[in-house]
């Protein structure tokens, strides 16, 4: 009786820890395309003059900024009552509105620049990402600091827009690699925790969970790579 006890339990590990890797399987690949759309998308907008200069005129410039962060709340506050093909499709088009807004990385730096610290954002963000879902420490108690530092760097980012200081722009993305590297792997552990505390047993809930868990770290993603452009990319 005790050993059909045990190798019950153990079973039930097993497929837990292969749930487990579906899922996160399933959150990396939402993201991966995710980026693969954005810089799609981005090439293809830069590549073609007239609507590369119509989408970064006034006023469709600030429309193209203010669409992704108006997509992401919504999807954040609904994404529970959404179908998850609704959720598919939101991330698809947050993906492809970040797309439109970062062609403009095209005009300022070298493509080899581009690749360059795009290679080194990869790096950066799978040590993260592992050290985040690998470590027995509760990274929460980080979460609160890590939130200040982000709230602190929108609102001086906000300020420099009026101020257009070199200075605190180039202080502000050094503040943003280290706040969403660390952000990547917090993240990455709030993803890991949300599939043992979610509705594992409910497919949809489950494929919802993975969409959201890809969004937070593309934006993890995003923020290091253009933080990174801002520090040690090269301008045309």
């Amino acid at each position: 009786m005790n050993y059909r006890f045990s190798h019950s339990s153990d079973a039930a590990v097993v497929q837990g820890e292969y749930g487990l890797r579906s899922y996160m399987a399933k959150v990396y690949n939402y993201m991966a395309a995710g980026l693969g759309i954005t810089g799609a998308v981005a090439y293809a907008i830069y590549n073609v003059p007239s609507l590369f200069y119509a989408v970064h005129m006034f006023p469709l410039r600030y429309l193209f900024l203010i669409a992704p962060v108006a997509l992401v709340l919504a999807f954040s506050f609904r994404i529970n009552k959404m179908s998850l093909p609704a959720a598919q499709g939101c991330f698809w088009a947050y993906a492809a509105l970040m797309g439109v807004s970062l062609s403009y990385i095209f005009v300022l730096y070298s493509g080899e620049s581009i690749a360059r610290v795009f290679f080194i954002t990869a790096i950066m963000f799978l040590s993260m990402s592992i050290w985040g879902h690998t470590t027995k420490r509760d990274l929460t108690e980080f979460g609160s600091f890590l939130f200040m530092g982000l709230v602190g760097l929108v609102i001086a980012s906000l300020v420099n827009i009026f101020l257009s200081s070199s200075m605190l722009h180039f202080v502000t993305s050094v503040v943003g690699v280290l706040v969403f590297t660390g952000l990547t792997a917090y993240d990455t552990q709030r993803i890991k925790s949300a599939y043992y505390y979610g509705n594992v047993g409910n497919a949809e809930v489950v494929g919802k969970q993975s969409i959201y868990g890809a969004l937070m770290l593309y934006l993890d993603f995003i923020n290091i790579f253009v933080s990174l452009l801002n520090i040690i990319g090269d301008r045309k």
